[in-house]
C-alpha cells in the first residue's frame, strides 16, 4: 500500500494538461482561460458624466451662486456637436460624453433653472468630481485576465467590456465513468431480488461536472470479461476512464485482469487509506481502440465518493491547469477519537460552533463505507494520519470541507 499523498501525486503527474479551445463569451462561466486576455478597447473610451446634471466650465464656477446659459442637452449614446463656451452649460445625463469645452459636472441637486431660463448654480463641484475620465477602468492593450483564471460572473462581464466575444479556454477533460457488478440496477429500472440501485456512477458524474470535467456515463458492466471489455471500449478518445468496483482481488474483480494487462499496465492498486483501499491507477487496454488512463475506484458508495474528492477532483483541476492541492483546515474534534492504524482515515463529520465561536467537527460514530446518508449529511472529513495516537475532545484535527 502506498500513502495517499504519493498516490495523488502519481495520478496528477501522469495526466497531461488539456489543450485550448475557443468558446463564445456566454459559454465562458466556470471555464479556465488558456491564455491571458488583453483589452481591445479603452473603458470608458471617453470622459463621461457619472451623474445627471449640467456640463460646465470649472472656470465659470469660481463665484457661487452663479448663472449659466443652457445651450443644449446630451444623453448616453449621443453627443453634443457644439462647444461649451464661457458662461454656458449643457444638460447632461449619466453616461453621456462630456461636451467639448466642459470640464465640470454640476449635479442637478445643486442647481435650478431660473424664470429667465438661466441655470442658477448653488454649489460648485470639486475639480474632476462626477466625471469618469477616459480609461478610468482600463486601457486598450491592458492584460486584465491572466491565463489559468477560473472565470467567475464578474470575469465574464469584464471580458465583455474588453470587447472579447470569444474566449480561449482549456478544453474540459472528458471523463468516462463505468460501474461494474451483476448486483447493480439503474434507478427506475426493474430491480432483481438480489440487486441494489447503482449510485456511484451518478455521484461520480456529478463530481466530474462540478470539478470542471465532461462526464460520459458508460452504464453498468456485468461481471464478465466480455461485457467489461465491450463497455470499457466506450472510453476510447476520453482523457480518463473511471471504473467503479471490481478493482480488488476477488474472483469477480476483473478490472486488473481485463483492462490492466496490455501497454503500460497498472501503476499501483492499493492505497493506505480508509475508506478506499482498493484503488487502482494505470493504463486501460482497450484492444484495437488503444489505451486510456485508468482510475479504478472501490465499489462501496462512500469509498468511491471519498476517493472522488481526494483523487478525481485534483486530477481534473490539474488537467485544467488549476491548483489541485487539497485544502485542509484545522478545527477541534467534538469527540474522543481512538488511535489509528497504518491507514490514513477519513471520517465523515458535521461542523458546529461552540459558545466561543470555535469550529468543532463531530465525527459520526458509524463510518461504514456503504452509508451514503452520512456522507450527504456531512460537512466534511476529519483526517486521521496513519498511526495517530488517541485524541481527546477539544484537540485540533485536520478537516477537509465537502461543502462551501
Amino acid at each position: 500500500m502506498i500513502p495517499v499523498a504519493e498516490a495523488r501525486q502519481r495520478i496528477v503527474g501522469a495526466l497531461p494538461a488539456m489543450p485550448a479551445e475557443t468558446v463564445a463569451l456566454a459559454a465562458g462561466l466556470g471555464r479556465v482561460l488558456a491564455e491571458a486576455l488583453t483589452a481591445r478597447r479603452t473603458q470608458p473610451p471617453f470622459a463621461v458624466s457619472a451623474m445627471d446634471g449640467w456640463a460646465a466650465r470649472q472656470a465659470d464656477l469660481g463665484n457661487i451662486p452663479c448663472a449659466l446659459q443652457p445651450i443644449g442637452a446630451v444623453a448616453a449614446g449621443g453627443r453634443f456637436d457644439g462647444e461649451v463656451g464661457p458662461g454656458q452649460t449643457v444638460r447632461i445625463f449619466t453616461g453621456a460624453p462630456l461636451p467639448p469645452g466642459a470640464d465640470a459636472i454640476v449635479i442637478q441637486e445643486d442647481a435650478d433653472l431660473g424664470s429667465d431660463g438661466r441655470l442658477i448654480v448653488r454649489e460648485a463641484p470639486k475639480p474632476g468630481q462626477w466625471i469618469r475620465r477616459a480609461g478610468l477602468d482600463f486601457a486598450e492593450g491592458d492584460a486584465l485576465l491572466p491565463a489559468g483564471r477560473l472565470l467567475a460572473p464578474s470575469d465574464i462581464a469584464l471580458a465583455a467590456a474588453m470587447n472579447r466575444p470569444w474566449l480561449p479556454v482549456r478544453r474540459k477533460p472528458r471523463i468516462a465513468v463505468l460501474a461494474t457488478g451483476d448486483e447493480l440496477a439503474r434507478p427506475g429500472d426493474p430491480i432483481g431480488p438480489n440487486q441494489i440501485v447503482s449510485s456511484n456512477n451518478f455521484g461520480l458524474c456529478a463530481l466530474v461536472a462540478q470539478a470542471g470535467g465532461e462526464a460520459l456515463d458508460l452504464g453498468i458492466a456485468l461481471d464478465t470479461e466480455a461485457d467489461l471489455r465491450a463497455k470499457a471500449a466506450g472510453a476510447a478518445g476520453c482523457d480518463l476512464l473511471i471504473t467503479l468496483g471490481g478493482a480488488s482481488v476477488g474472483e469477480h474483480d476483473l478490472i486488473h485482469k481485463v483492462l490492466g494487462t496490455g501497454g503500460a499496465g497498472i501503476d499501483f492498486w492499493r492505497i493506505a487509506m480508509r475508506p478506499g483501499k482498493p484503488l487502482m491507477f494505470g493504463q486501460a487496454d482497450l484492444g484495437d481502440k488503444g489505451h486510456v488512463p485508468l482510475l479504478g475506484l472501490p465499489g462501496n458508495p462512500v469509498s468511491a465518493m471519498v476517493c472522488g474528492q481526494l483523487f478525481v477532483r485534483p486530477a481534473i483541476r490539474a488537467m485544467l491547469g488549476l491548483d489541485w492541492a487539497i485544502n485542509t483546515e484545522t478545527v477541534l474534534s467534538a469527540t474522543d477519537l481512538a488511535a489509528n492504524d497504518k491507514r490514513e482515515d477519513y471520517l465523515r463529520a458535521r461542523l458546529r460552533q461552540d459558545e466561543a465561536g470555535r469550529l468543532l467537527a463531530d465525527a459520526s460514530s458509524r463510518q461504514d463505507s456503504s452509508m451514503l446518508r452520512l456522507l450527504s449529511e456531512a460537512d466534511g472529513l476529519v483526517v486521521r494520519p496513519p498511526l495517530a495516537p488517541p485524541l481527546r475532545a477539544g484537540e485540533p484535527v485536520p478537516f477537509i470541507r465537502l461543502r462551501p
